[in-house]
């Protein structure tokens, strides 16, 4: 039987970005789960825009720190036995066409794998900058950066589960071990990119954001550095309906003035406090 695909996609109030996400990956997997966590913006209405018999919504009402990780045990209990990779997608994530291609096709191939690590343009200020690669501080596959695990094989890895509070949350093996720390000959790096807009405004207004665990300091001045143009996601420029916000718009001159006077504030506090992992 052919591997095939399930995204496990958990939201609340990603008004700005959710459609794109999901119309990015949407001809790539088999199957997207989508559990909204008590939107009140027009996160629901996005996602039952995009007519797929592939999505399934559920809503599932408000969580906490702890809860987020239990609702996230629920999607992976709720996976049916026949899918073989579990792919994560927060709703402010946004694939490349050329990046999900590569990698879900590198899955499909290699069902063996326990996992697959890839790049993220952490953007700030708009889609078209992103924070330095060397700011990243996720340490995977032997390199330090913006890096994200975002493939997980159902089968090879048993017991998967997930375990630890809202921002420091991870997968583990039935034996406690963390995905990323299993046999690095089963981990795969494929070195692409995709769009993370967790520093950007995600619902109607930030007031909108700070309703959502750990989110309303994310908010990020910072100069940043151009994105590579054929990083850009293809699908923000695609047709879309009247309800899908249109988050081409370039920063304000606000922003680039807060972030002139901000990022050398934060560069000198980046080499003197080394910053852990998580949030």
């Amino acid at each position: 039987m052919k591997p095939k695909i399930i995204t496990h996609c958990l939201v609340k109030n990603e008004e700005r970005f959710v459609w794109y996400a999901i119309k990015s990956v949407l001809p790539f997997v088999d199957r997207i789960m989508v559990w909204d966590t008590g939107s009140s913006d027009k996160t629901i209405d996005l996602i039952k825009s995009i007519k797929s018999s592939k999505i399934s919504l559920k809503e599932v009402g408000e969580v906490d720190q702890d809860t987020f990780t239990s609702m996230r045990q629920q999607m992976l209990d709720a996976t049916p036995k026949d899918f073989t990779w579990v792919m994560i997608l927060d709703g402010d994530e946004v694939w490349p066409k050329d990046s999900i291609k590569e990698v879900t096709g590198f899955a499909k191939q290699h069902p063996d794998y326990d996992s697959i690590v890839v790049r993220t343009n952490n953007l700030v200020g708009d889609i078209y900058h992103r924070l330095p690669e060397s700011v990243g501080k996720y340490t995977l596959v032997g390199d330090t950066g913006h890096l994200a695990l975002r493939f997980m094989n159902l089968k090879t890895i048993p017991g998967l589960n997930t375990q630890r509070p809202h921002g420091q949350q991870g997968y583990f093996d039935k034996q406690g071990t963390l995905v990323q720390d299993r046999n690095p000959k089963k981990i795969k790096f494929i070195d692409v990119y995709y769009h993370h807009a967790t520093h950007l405004v995600r619902s109607s207004s930030h007031q909108l954001d700070k309703q959502v665990i750990k989110r309303g300091f994310k908010l990020k001045y910072d100069l940043g550095r151009k994105v590579n143009k054929f990083q850009i996601p293809e699908v923000f420029f695609s047709k879309k309906p009247k309800i899908v916000p249109t988050v081409t718009q370039k920063a304000s001159l606000f922003f680039w003035i807060k972030s002139g006077v901000l990022t050398p504030l934060r560069f000198v506090k980046r080499i003197f406090f080394n910053k852990k992992q998580g949030y």
